[in-house]
């Protein structure tokens, strides 16, 4: 009360500058009204009352799943594909901290506050999908030593722990409590390598899960080295990912960047791209040695031996002749147009394994109903809002100048 009406007064207070930007309130909440807002209102107004329904009547009423496909659009994609998107964190976070490429610095924030945001909504999707999610509590006290899925539940939670200690770095600039962020920033180092433990065993257990169903998951995805491909295929979707971002976020907070020190997102990008190169064509090769290793060279001739073509040559090994020329020459425009093909190859990828190419033999296919959609869409946007509201209003672009020198 007492900052609103120091607000009214039009004197500094916490509320107007730190979270209305400075507006008053019916200023800012004029400044809400654009075609984004809008668009975004709408996908919630469906997506939120949809999940609030699917808590209350249950997963029969809400979704088409079955004892055929007990896994769907909300693991396939707002789990499996939300979390290997959101491996930029630990990928940058380790080239910053561990190799000192400290030339990719300016980017180590924006890629931890994705990788955030992406593991909350990851897990609010698991939510949705467990039948009883409130036994996911269960997941912390029955020692599954051998489980790929008590390997998955604890790493998840470790590492999204993990990546709200690293985002108090920023936040804690914001609210501008020295004492505590001298701690964090200390810890970094020590977080960044429990980041990259945690991020290689449960990206690489998410692959391990499918090697329990070898009859169920069609022969050109499945691999007993299945658990490799995930891990490196999130490596690759990191860079990719963190390349787009780092475009857009550069572009649309312009204005925020006024008066810091010059970003050069063009050298960031043509470095990001010699990465992505290396990895891409390692990931391709890996791919290409699991069909020789399946004998599956027949299946290239099927229906899905097209969408394996596709995903494979199409959106991995063009991607990756892309990378290599762009960082050669330095066209950024290549890299980025290399990245986003990365990137939806990768989506494509989880839901080829997950969905489309898994129960391949059976003859009921699974069909996402209107109501998983919604929820999927809703969870994205979420997402896209929380990063675009703590971008606006805290120092990830750039590092607060009043703490640059703090050690």
């Amino acid at each position: 009360m007492a900052s609103a009406h120091a607000g009214a007064l039009g004197q500094p207070s916490f509320f107007r500058e730190k979270i209305l930007l400075g507006m008053s309130l019916p200023e800012y909440l004029r400044s809400l009204i654009t075609p984004f807002n809008l668009v975004a209102a709408a996908i919630l107004a469906v997506g939120v009352p949809s999940l609030i329904y699917r808590f209350a009547a249950g997963l029969g009423a809400s979704t088409n799943l079955s004892q055929a496909y007990p896994w769907g659009l909300w693991i396939g994609f707002d789990m499996m594909t939300g979390v290997v998107l959101a491996a930029g964190g630990f990928t940058i976070g380790a080239s910053v901290q561990l190799l000192g490429l400290k030339q990719f610095h300016a980017i180590e924030r924006p890629a931890i506050l994705t990788a955030f945001i992406g593991y909350i909504m990851a897990v609010v999707g698991l939510l949705a999908d467990l039948g009883r999610p409130w036994n996911i509590v269960m997941a912390l006290v029955n020692a599954g030593a051998a489980s790929a899925l008590f390997e998955i539940a604890w790493c998840v939670m470790c590492y999204t722990t993990v990546l709200l200690l690293e985002f108090t770095v920023p936040f804690f600039e914001w609210l501008g409590w020295r004492r505590l962020h001298a701690v964090l920033k200390k810890a970094l180092l020590g977080l960044t390598v429990l980041s990259v433990m945690f991020s290689t065993m449960h990206q690489s257990a998410l692959g391990s899960l499918f090697l329990l169903a070898p009859t169920k998951l069609h022969p050109l995805w499945y691999t007993p080295f299945i658990f490799i491909f995930f891990f490196i295929s999130a490596i690759l979707a990191g860079i990719s990912m963190v390349i787009v971002e780092s475009a857009l976020s550069h572009k649309v907070f312009a204005r925020r960047m006024e008066g810091q020190p010059h970003v050069d997102v063009a050298a960031i990008t043509v470095g990001l791209g010699k990465a992505g190169a290396i990895v891409a064509f390692a990931y391709f090769f890996l791919k290409l040695q699991g069909v020789i290793d399946g004998h599956a060279w027949g299946y290239l001739l099927t229906g899905y031996g097209a969408l394996f073509l596709v995903e494979t040559v199409g959106l991995v090994l063009v991607p990756s002749l892309l990378f290599a020329w762009g960082a050669r020459h330095g066209k950024v425009g290549h890299i980025r147009v290399a990245a986003t093909l990365t990137l939806v190859g990768i989506v494509l990828n989880r839901l080829n394994v997950s969905i489309f190419a898994f129960n391949w033999q059976h003859p009921v296919r699974y069909v996402p109903s209107w109501m998983e959609l919604a929820v999927s869409l809703t969870l994205v946007t979420v997402g896209v809002l929380a990063f675009r509201w703590i971008c606006n209003r805290m120092p990830i672009l750039f590092e607060d100048p009043a703490f640059s020198h703090d050690e």
